[in-house]
């Protein structure tokens, strides 16, 4: 399955993409390829995209016959006084990293052709894992997520729909949504893309002046003194804790949002710590505020 795409005379990492900006046209685009019985690998983005997303599309070209990325930047997903109007767009640039990527398709939907009836009257919501960490602090987000990407499913239709790990609280999120909601879609999670100094890859770090980029791998840092605490043998999720919550404190230029020490499958922080563990950290850094994460196992490796 895949495809080799230095052979193909379709594509070359040089070549352009077909960008479609209508959903009658992605999904003849889409429907056509199954038809024929080859595969369709899905991204959906924000567009200004960076090695992350381009991780993600490598993935989706490997695994798939076709790879459709979406760029639509959601106005559903942000709250009063967040960054819609301000997010960085440029699609020249994003065009060009899609098809160095393995893209073969770029889907670029204005707000009027997503939500042509203005206000969305329909949402979805997924319970109890959009309520917490991220959720309590941006309450709108996680349902204005759960619906562009559940609309979008439906406009692509079958596939594989390929999503970063940075986003885990999100990814959980879109897979109960597919599961409990029955879609024909097989969600994949990808490894964080970070820079060298270990900053999670974002659209969003380009807000960061060079104090505050050089000061926010702090959170990096947290995550990882949260990491050597468990492997030293620590159990108490509240003393991880405060171990990653006293590496921000000492970062004058960073204010903690959140840190957290949860079960990967639920979100809920655990009585006591199990083999496998994901600690999640937000922060602001100026006015710009990250996300990041990290796996954690203890005890044996898997045989």
């Amino acid at each position: 399955m895949g495809r080799d795409r230095m052979a193909s005379s379709e594509s070359t990492a040089a070549a352009d993409v077909e960008v479609v900006t209508t959903i009658t046209g992605i999904r003849r685009i889409t429907d056509g390829h199954r038809t024929t019985g080859r595969s369709v690998g899905f991204v959906p983005t924000m567009g200004y995209l960076h090695d992350g997303h381009g991780s993600l599309m490598r993935a989706a070209a490997a695994g798939n016959d076709v790879v459709v990325a979406s760029i639509f930047v959601n106005p559903l997903q942000f709250g009063p006084g967040e960054d819609l109007e301000s997010y960085p767009r440029d699609l020249d640039r994003d065009r060009s990293l899609a098809a160095a990527n393995g893209a073969d398709v770029v889907f670029v939907p204005t707000a009027i052709e997503m939500y042509p009836l203005g206000e969305v009257l329909t949402t979805v919501s997924v319970a109890e894992l959009s309520q917490r960490w991220d959720g309590e602090s941006r309450p709108t987000h996680f349902a204005g997520v759960a619906t562009v990407v559940s609309k979008l499913f439906n406009i692509v239709g079958s596939c594989r729909a390929y999503f970063g790990e940075k986003d885990f609280q999100q990814l959980a999120i879109i897979r109960r949504m597919v599961a409990d909601l029955s879609m024909p879609v097989e969600v994949v999670g990808c490894p964080i893309i970070r820079e060298p100094d270990g900053l999670a890859m974002s659209s969003r770090n380009v807000y960061l002046s060079a104090e505050n980029r050089s000061a926010a791998i702090v959170l990096r840092r947290a995550l990882d003194a949260g990491e050597q605490a468990i492997g030293g043998g620590e159990t108490d999720p509240a003393a991880v804790a405060r171990v990653m919550r006293s590496v921000v404190d000492d970062e004058p230029r960073a204010r903690l949002d959140y840190v957290a020490v949860v079960d990967p499958a639920t979100l809920k922080t655990p009585a006591v710590i199990g083999s496998e563990t994901r600690l999640l950290i937000a922060a602001h850094l100026g006015a710009t505020r990250l996300i990041d994460n990290c796996s954690v196992r203890s005890g044996p490796e898997p045989a």
